[in-house]
């Protein structure tokens, strides 16, 4: 007579352990990766630092460095970055970085040709540090950093109208207001300046990866036209996000005119509702953001004034006039989405 082994009981804290592995084999993985990449820069600008000297004191032309790509080309056939034009980004990198910082961020933290990206897209030195910072804060791809340049992301983020500071706790409010911008830049949705908002709307919905990556990071899409029962009578959000950042509900209200004080009033409604049918225990106040075609921004000041609910008001554009080479330079909707698509597997 045989007999079926049974497999063995796992102990109970196999699963925890388990999991906890696969984070420590994870996080090595990328430690290694991260570590690769800061040597490869590193060795970038020495070899730059070498190009800047040699030229400075041998009055090396570009036929040099010519050569010197063909030779390191042969030499190590299986590493790709001995093109001539990088030897000269090497180069670039030695003479407008001879620190290895952006400011108080190292450049090897980033690849390499995010660093090129911001020698070569920016001239001040605070704007470098400023994106060098958030592209490591937030993992930035390359196409993501060069859009984000190119829609001047510095001068926009933080400069909506707000009521956060006498809303929100210190700490929540600062970070509030960091999470919002003005304007906005919604011309990827391919609408012209006459749009309904229902139309905006479902441009908007439709192109959802690249309305996120505009909103900024932490925004999670709950829903649209998100129904609200009161009574007996129904309301419907435009709009509901979650910021995970901010650990509270977004409402945001689509306007296609210009803001008008009532609509203020409307989204406060809207954030007592969702606050008390909606929000969690732990979750923070939920906050609002309207946006509208144009806004006085003193009759938007005056209107948030005596309002308790935490309100941002802001721009869009749908349309920008942009020079039709810096038009054709900039990357596709297409070419965006799949990317973030791509970043996300």
């Amino acid at each position: 007579m045989t007999t079926t082994s049974l497999p063995a009981a796992m102990p109970d804290d196999y699963a925890d352990w388990l999991r906890q592995l696969k984070t420590d084999i994870s996080s090595a993985r990328q430690r290694a990766v991260l570590a690769v990449n800061a040597e490869l820069v590193r060795l970038y600008g020495r070899i730059g630092h070498d190009i800047l000297q040699r030229q400075q004191s041998q009055a090396w032309g570009s036929k040099v460095i010519d050569r010197l790509a063909r030779d390191l080309k042969d030499e190590f056939p299986d590493m790709r970055g001995w093109s001539s034009s990088n030897l000269k980004y090497m180069r670039f990198f030695a003479q407008h970085c001879p620190a290895g910082q952006f400011g108080q961020q190292p450049a090897d933290q980033l690849p390499w040709f995010h660093i090129v990206t911001l020698l070569t897209k920016l001239r001040s030195v605070n704007e470098r540090e400023w994106y060098a910072s958030q592209a490591v804060q937030h993992g930035w791809s390359r196409t993501t950093l060069e859009l984000n340049i190119k829609n001047h992301l510095r001068q926009r983020q933080g400069a909506a109208v707000s009521n956060f500071m006498i809303s929100l706790p210190n700490a929540a409010s600062a970070l509030a207001q960091e999470a919002l911008k003005d304007p906005y830049l919604f011309d990827f949705i391919g609408l012209g300046n006459d749009a309904q908002e229902r139309e905006i709307e479902d441009g908007l919905i439709r192109h959802i990866t690249r309305f996120l990556l505009e909103l900024g990071a932490g925004f999670s899409f709950v829903g649209r036209q998100f129904r609200l029962d009161v009574a007996g009578d129904e309301f419907f959000i435009d709009l509901l996000f979650y910021h995970t950042r901010l650990k509270c509900y977004v409402v945001v209200d689509l306007k296609a005119g210009a803001f008008k004080p009532e609509h203020a009033g409307q989204l406060n409604f809207y954030l007592s509702t969702v606050d008390a049918q909606i929000k969690a225990e732990d979750d923070k106040p939920t906050i609002g953001l309207l946006l509208c075609k144009q806004k006085n921004r003193l009759v938007a000041e005056y209107a948030l004034s005596g309002i308790d609910k935490p309100i941002g008001i802001a721009e869009y554009q749908l349309l920008r006039d942009l020079p039709e080479s810096l038009e054709r330079s900039l990357p596709s909707i297409a070419e965006i989405e799949a990317e973030l698509a791509g970043n996300t597997d």
